[in-house]
């Protein structure tokens, strides 16, 4: 069996600050758009919003998988806590997304005039809190799909932001009150494009699936061709999370080998797994002339 869980330590400071930036834009722009009586800010604090609750996950989540440990009752620790955050943040994201852009196309029907100053403000306002927290969080972004999450939940924030202001600029200076509708439907949209694949690949760990980039079949060509190995089978392959990828197996030998002989085997089966295909955690059964199932992949 092997393991390599060496990952970057992820900054839970620079997500506190976050949250608190983003609860005082949030709370600025709900008290704005409701007074300004534009739909496109409220909309940018409804998303602000739903980034301050999935920042907390996050943060909660970034706290269980570094302080809490593997423990009898809980043999994988909360290593899978930033995979639950992940999908949560991106399915609220969807969701969001839908509501908005039924609201808005209510509004295209009833335009409403939209006190344009209060709106550009507001939207200066959060450009500056929402750039700042996407600067802080973007080396973590890098490497770990929670804090990725959290990544384009401020991305999206920051350029919705720049919408609305766009916004703002065209109702004061041209009266085009319907452009707040528009910028609700377009931010929508791309709320749903940037959400989707972070929902789609947390769904996939959370349901067992083996990771995309991994060529299964040449797995079992590389294994197969060690030769003191017959077969390989009753194989399963999935990820914990973003760091760690687990293979398990059934190894059926050629002749009845030592204990010692298939310890030096195995470890050039986990090198090889390794080295090639990233899967650092392996767990091999060792068989010779057992009668059981040999198919690659046993259907249970």
């Amino acid at each position: 069996m092997s393991h390599n869980h060496s990952h970057p330590t992820l900054s839970g400071k620079k997500l506190l600050f976050t949250i608190v930036l983003n609860i005082i834009i949030t709370t600025a722009q709900v008290i704005g758009g409701l007074i300004s009586g534009s739909l496109a800010l409220i909309s940018d604090a409804v998303h602000n919003l739903s980034d301050v609750i999935s920042l907390i996950i996050s943060y909660v989540a970034n706290l269980l998988t570094n302080k809490k440990k593997q423990t009898l009752h809980q043999t994988f620790g909360y290593k899978r806590a930033e995979i639950i955050a992940a999908f949560f943040n991106s399915a609220t994201l969807i969701i969001i997304a839908v509501f908005l852009a039924f609201e808005a196309i209510k509004r295209f029907n009833n335009p409403q005039e939209i006190e344009s100053n209060l709106v550009i403000w507001l939207a200066l306002v959060a450009i500056a809190g929402n750039g700042l927290s996407v600067l802080l969080l973007k080396n973590d972004a890098n490497h770990n799909l929670n804090m990725k999450s959290a990544y384009l939940h401020l991305i999206t924030d920051l350029l919705t932001s720049v919408a609305v202001l766009i916004g703002g600029l065209l109702m004061k200076y041209y009266q085009i009150f319907w452009i707040d509708a528009l910028l609700t439907i377009l931010i929508s949209i791309y709320l749903l494009y940037m959400s989707w694949e972070i929902f789609i690949d947390s769904l996939k760990i959370l349901m067992l699936f083996a990771p995309k980039h991994l060529d299964i079949e040449n797995i079992q060509k590389e294994i197969i061709n060690i030769d003191a190995i017959k077969n390989i089978h009753h194989v399963h392959i999935w990820q914990l999370n973003d760091h760690n990828v687990h293979f398990e197996a059934h190894i059926e030998f050629n002749k009845d080998i030592k204990l010692s002989e298939f310890d030096k085997i195995c470890n050039q089966v986990e090198k090889i797994l390794l080295e090639k295909f990233q899967i650092n955690h392996s767990n091999l059964q060792p068989e010779f002339d057992r009668d059981d199932h040999k198919e690659f992949i046993i259907q249970d």
